[in-house]
């Protein structure tokens, strides 16, 4: 809940109280290199302004970006980088097009998430990985977004304030597809199965001043452990 920058300094503390802990961002991008090669095709869905795919574009045969957001497109940070306007429910891509598709801070969007993995096995490559990143509806903090998605005034307020967003960048959140069991449920409903799906914790969401941060991370320890912020997974077109 920190512009990044401060964020990123509670990270570096928190690396050195719980040594080989890494943001969920970063094991993404970290699971999307070990798959991509110079002749992979990759799909950024919900590309918006930019993201894993603007990191690694240059490095790989084709990478694409689609986004139902004209004015997040046409400020898209990868210029030269093709995009696409269209929806996650109705990919506009011929079948068997992508190697990886990923998509991060997407899932919680969606009104139709099986659906949208039946349209991503569809455009994936046998043997291709759908890589994805949403929050954890079991996270308290997950629950703190539904009262900005009950009271959206009050969101568009707080948003550009503690996350240091546009608020053109705040869009409307389902959560229909942000548990451990959903997630399951959609993949062997679309014919994908799961390689990793697993629950990463962030206790710098919280952490507004220094008092702040010791006191999530001591909050964090009396979490259960499916409980942390993030949801990372990985499923596999068979």
């Amino acid at each position: 809940m920190l512009p990044l920058d401060a964020q990123n300094r509670y990270r570096d503390r928190y690396r050195r109280i719980r040594p080989g802990w890494s943001p969920s961002g970063d094991q993404l991008e970290s699971i999307v290199r070990g798959y991509v090669t110079q002749d992979s095709n990759v799909l950024d869905l919900g590309c918006g302004r930019g993201g894993v795919a603007e990191v690694i574009w240059r490095d790989v045969r084709l990478a694409a970006g689609i986004d139902p957001d004209l004015p997040s497109l046409t400020s898209h940070r990868a210029a030269g980088m093709p995009v696409v306007r269209g929806v996650a429910e109705n990919l506009p891509f011929a079948a068997d097009s992508f190697d990886v598709v990923v998509s991060v801070w997407v899932l919680e969007h969606l009104a139709d998430p099986l659906t949208t993995f039946i349209e991503v096995r569809r455009v994936l490559r046998p043997g291709g990985h759908f890589i994805f990143l949403t929050p954890n509806l079991r996270n308290p903090l997950t629950a703190m977004n539904r009262i900005g998605k009950a009271l959206p005034a009050l969101q568009r307020r707080l948003v550009p304030r503690v996350y240091g967003r546009d608020e053109a960048d705040t869009f409307p959140v389902q959560y229909r597809a942000n548990t451990e069991r959903d997630i399951k449920t959609y993949a062997q409903g679309s014919g994908l199965r799961v390689e990793r799906l697993v629950v990463v914790p962030d206790p710098t969401y919280l952490a507004l001043n220094g008092l702040m941060f010791n006191a999530s991370v001591a909050s964090e320890r009396l979490l259960p452990k499916g409980w942390g912020v993030h949801l990372l997974g990985d499923l596999v077109r068979t």
